[in-house]
């Protein structure tokens, strides 16, 4: 629908996009096997290790993170090995559906939606089954907000031969997850979370232990296969045709990465999420999951609220594009954002839409009170030292 004034997405992905890295991306095309992309690849490939703070190699492909899911599964298995699956919301059952798709034996462990797997869980998991190959996690599991305790069975793993493979789609470049320092073998992620990018790239990084349990993988690989990258990686190209315009705007947001610092961008995220969550409480409204991440704010969705309705009113009458729940969580939730290219005022828009659209919906909410406590904490971030 047409409406007057400016458009705002706060969905987990994709999220917005900066203009300075959309015009990185309308730059002429460039040939991939040339010496000028070469010299961009070598930059790339060295701002990426800064990201995901490791002295690893790391791949990316044209592909959804999904896709580097997949490279992670057809890379370090094979048919039949046990995998330990944390299995507490949408992507948490993808573990599950691809470690099935390929063979592999799933050891589920199943928590409620919303709940935060244990380091004990995974601890039980592994006397039960010893001979597992790996634990499959998610930092963030997007679908409900909640944060798993990485760094916790990261330690746990750390003197085992079993891997630990995380899905960081919604948590690199968003709260810290330093790969090398925690002892983590396998670290995914995606263009359209924390990167601030548009999707189509997937990235993964593996420790020398993970590269020690590739070679000895039998499992099917073609485009996803690592070793065939390895190899084009020592001649600056890639195996297959790259998304050159994708790369392009990869190199501005890392060069920003860069100059800016991780430490400074996570700040920046702590100051959205904790102002969102505590506006939300000023509200009278709850939080949905156990232990929430910095990267989304996900709330229930008021008893007497047809969620599905205050959705596209917002996004049709005001521009404002919050996120529902996926599968029994539909019309249960609603998410909104604090990655991309997303500033303090535009999470005071974000807390005022809500408050706004929940009135006009007849839902009992002060006006005003979520703004003020949201201001209140940024104000805490924002005053110069």
């Amino acid at each position: 629908m047409e409406f007057l004034g400016k458009k705002y997405l706060f969905t987990p992905g994709p999220v917005p996009v900066s203009p300075k890295v959309l015009l990185a991306q309308a730059q002429p095309m460039t040939h991939h096997r040339l010496p000028e992309f070469s010299y961009i690849l070598r930059e790339v490939r060295e701002d990426l290790k800064y990201l995901f703070q490791t002295r690893e190699e790391v791949y990316f492909f044209a592909s959804s993170g999904t896709g580097a899911m997949e490279c992670a599964i057809v890379n370090l298995f094979s048919p039949k090995d046990k995998v330990i699956v944390v299995e507490a919301g949408k992507f948490g059952e993808r573990w599950r559906e691809l470690a099935e798709t390929y063979g592999l034996t799933p050891i589920i462990i199943k928590l409620e939606w919303g709940k935060a797997v244990k380091p004990e869980m995974v601890e039980e998991a592994l006397k039960v089954h010893p001979d597992s190959k790996a634990v499959l996690l998610q930092a963030c599991e997007t679908s409900t907000g909640v944060k798993h305790p990485v760094k916790e069975i990261a330690e746990l793993l750390r003197d085992k031969e079993t891997l630990l493979v995380v899905d960081a789609i919604t948590a690199l470049g968003v709260y810290p997850m330093p790969m090398d320092e925690w002892g983590i073998d396998v670290v995914i992620t995606g263009s359209q979370k924390g990167l601030s990018l548009p999707p189509g790239l997937s990235f993964i990084a593996f420790s020398d232990k993970a590269l020690d349990a590739s070679e000895k993988a039998t499992l099917p690989r073609y485009y996803f296969d690592l070793r065939k990258e390895r190899k084009a990686y020592q001649g600056d190209t890639t195996a297959f045709t790259p998304a050159v315009s994708l790369i392009l705007a990869l190199r501005e947001v890392l060069k920003r990465i860069r100059a800016l610092g991780l430490e400074t961008i996570f700040r920046h995220t702590e100051a959205l999420s904790k102002a969102c969550r505590e506006a939300v409480f000023a509200l009278g409204l709850e939080l949905f999951p156990e232990i929430p991440a910095e990267s989304l704010t996900v709330i229930k969705a008021p008893s007497n609220l047809n969620t599905g309705e205050f959705l596209r009113y917002l996004r049709d009458k005001w521009g404002i594009v919050f996120a529902g729940g996926q599968d029994h969580l539909k019309g249960k939730i609603i998410r909104i954002t604090h990655m991309g290219d997303q500033s303090p005022m535009d999470l005071i828009v974000a807390i005022s839409a809500l408050e706004m659209g929940l009135k006009v919906f007849n839902v009992d909410v002060s006006i005003g009170a979520g703004v003020r406590r949201a201001e209140e904490v940024l104000l805490t971030y924002l005053k110069p030292h």
